[in-house]
């Protein structure tokens, strides 16, 4: 242990930083994962309603998401500590709304991508029952998790992110999109009746918890020190272009094929199984299947990300609840700690597989969810403009500005999640 408390630097660590071409890892974790069924189907729906309209907000999403996960792996890197203890280190009340919310939040998400992941498979293999490929994707993934360090996870995640590219993109370059047309979009303008569109495509491009587990990857990855802050940058941004790009193709496949058609698709995750079904009448059954193994990737590489990212952050939970050192193996990966929470994902989510979720799960989840973001936002401002942070790594003027409107923004989408979950429930 080095001297202050903070973990002693890995061998990966003392190495020099990377190749850049060599340097691709824990942001791609972190947008493969933020990158979901749920995504897609947002922006989908945006280009369906509005065409190109709202590709500027694709834009702006991505770099809301570039400050957001820089700010984070800056931290984790400067100070070479976890953004957990950096909540603990701004009081107690981070820790009595982190815990709740952790535990509700993957109790009902646990549910919904096996759910999600399971849609693609029940549509290719229609004789088998949902729930057995649901059930069956949770295991898969808690099965690869439990028994994969990083460097396999990295991998796997990579092929995902492969075919997702192959298949999201390939459905864009069918449509043959129409380049003075895309490139309209870029100029901001709010269509009427868009303004919930705008919050979730913009709040939905690149994930939203799984943005706190960036550092815990870098630390894996055994990027643990400020010599790699200059990778780090870079890698993040490398990362949201790919996001970008993935999210931008389908924009162009909702303009395109549904838009100019006046096509509507099912709402949820269901939106990508239309999507396939209009695949495959204009371009053939063939492509219409080998879209929904693209929705599976999505689905699959966020049931990974989770599993791994989601299960570290709540080690370091309980870690430092119960008085552990701050790099104490049962907060690892494959620890103690990490393991109970993979499991808590996987197994009791399964209850919801079958009965649905109870409206008091729902309301809880969505109100502690919704406030997330804006949690996550508002302390890395505090974190980063405080002696919480070493001075040369400190934020300047144009940091606090864009931090500053990263967290107005997602203080606003907060307030509409909000009423949107209450509304839900109320009906």
């Amino acid at each position: 242990m080095a001297e202050g408390g903070r973990p002693a630097p890995t061998a990966a660590a003392d190495q020099e930083p990377p190749g850049r071409w060599k340097l691709i890892g824990p942001g791609l974790m972190v947008a493969a994962t933020g990158v979901g069924a749920g995504d897609l189907v947002a922006t989908l729906v945006a280009g369906q309603k509005f065409g190109y309209a709202l590709l500027w907000v694709v834009v702006l999403g991505c770099l809301l998401k570039i400050i957001l996960v820089e700010g984070a792996g800056r931290f984790s890197l400067a100070t070479q500590k976890t953004i957990f203890q950096g909540w603990r280190s701004l009081g107690l009340w981070t820790s009595i709304y982190f815990g709740p919310y952790i535990v509700v939040w993957g109790f009902v998400y646990g549910a919904t991508a096996m759910l999600s992941t399971a849609l693609p498979l029940a549509s290719l293999f229609p004789q088998v029952p949902l729930p057995v490929f649901a059930i069956a994707s949770g295991l898969i993934g808690f099965v690869l998790v439990w028994f994969n360090r990083y460097s396999g996870f990295e991998k796997i995640t990579a092929v995902l992110v492969g075919v997702m590219f192959l298949t999201v993109v390939g459905a864009a370059v069918l449509t043959l999109p129409n380049l003075p047309d895309v490139l309209s979009g870029l100029v901001p303008r709010v269509p009427e009746g868009s303004i919930v569109n705008v919050l979730s495509v913009a709040g939905g491009v690149g994930g939203t918890i799984t943005l706190a587990a960036y550092g815990y990857w870098l630390r894996e990855k055994g990027w643990h020190a400020p010599k790699f802050m200059k990778v780090m940058r870079i890698d993040n941004a490398m990362a949201y272009v790919v996001t970008g790009v993935f999210v931008v193709a389908m924009l162009i496949v909702g303009a395109e094929l549904l838009h100019s058609a006046g096509l509507a698709i099912d709402s949820g995750d269901r939106g990508l199984l239309s999507l396939a079904d209009v695949l495959s009448e204009r371009y053939g059954v063939v492509y219409g299947k080998v879209f929904l193994i693209g929705f599976w990737a999505a689905s699959f590489s966020s049931i990974l990300g989770v599993w791994n990212g989601v299960s570290l952050m709540f080690a370091d939970f309980i870690g430092h609840s119960r008085g552990l050192e701050p790099d104490h193996p049962d907060t690892r990966v494959g620890g103690k700690w990490f393991k109970v929470y993979l499991l808590w994902l996987t197994f009791p989510p399964i209850i919801l597989v079958f009965v649905g979720e109870p409206v008091p799960v729902i309301l809880a989840y969505g109100v502690l969810g919704a406030f997330f973001m804006p949690f996550l936002a508002i302390t890395l401002l505090w974190l980063l403009n405080t002696r919480h942070t070493p001075e040369p790594w400190r934020n300047k003027l144009l940091g606090n500005v864009g931090l500053g409107l990263v967290a107005l923004f997602f203080v606003v989408l907060a307030v509409q999640q909000l009423q949107s979950a209450l509304s839900d429930v109320t009906g």
